[in-house]
């Protein structure tokens, strides 16, 4: 089996499995996955498909400018640029991006401060941080319309230690080296965005020590 081949199946199981959680609604969310380093190539959602189904023209080929470099009558997800933006700022092997409920929610409450931090959370540990204290931050940045504008803005506040960024009221682009960890990196996040919600609602009623509690 080709390396494309390979990296087709893999991909497509992950769209399988994060549809069945309800992550595309509307067909909404993207997925890539890197198929070669240098030059770069990459396989990325085909626009307007239904994440439920799988087919023969979910996935296109997309080399280092975003361009679809198979004969097809296909356009590739329109935010492509956004999955270059991070395959050019990191080492990632695989970038999935998905709209919740929960993620659009938290990018709201917390766009004026531009990020969400939580700390003293088990699944912090997906992300391997270890630490007793430790915590991690997602950077938020404003849902712009123009793409390219988009993607730069995401490509901004991407560091070293960041696996994930929230777009306001539009969803999080999560990525990791490979399929196996950006699954597992949105996992978490998806868990901790959910928890901080909840508790949230429970606050006036929560008595429990606030380093229990994801903060922001």
């Amino acid at each position: 089996m080709s390396v494309v081949a390979r990296k087709w199946q893999e991909l497509a199981e992950i769209k399988e499995e994060l549809a069945g959680r309800d992550w595309f609604p509307g067909t909404s969310g993207n997925l890539s996955i890197k198929v070669n380093d240098d030059p770069l190539l990459f396989l990325v959602s085909a626009s307007g498909k239904d994440k439920r189904k799988r087919t023969m023209e979910d996935f296109l080929l997309v080399d280092g400018e975003g361009r679809v470099v198979e004969d097809t009558g296909l356009k590739a997800s329109a935010e492509t640029c956004i999955h270059l933006e991070v395959y050019r700022n990191t080492t990632a092997g695989c970038c999935l991006h998905v709209h919740t409920v929960d993620n659009n929610v938290v990018s709201e409450l917390y766009a004026e401060q531009g990020f969400v931090t939580f700390r003293n959370q088990e699944l912090i540990k997906a992300f391997g941080i270890w630490e007793e204290d430790g915590e991690i931050t997602v950077p938020i940045v404003e849902n712009f319309a123009d793409l390219p504008t988009l993607a730069k803005e995401v490509a901004g506040v991407i560091e070293t230690n960041t696996k994930a960024v929230l777009i306001r009221n539009h969803g999080v682009t999560v990525w990791g080296k490979d399929g196996f960890e950006a699954k597992k990196h949105l996992e978490a996040l998806e868990f901790l965005f959910s928890y901080h919600l909840k508790m949230l609602m429970l606050q006036p009623r929560w008595t429990a020590s606030p380093a229990t509690a994801a903060h922001a």
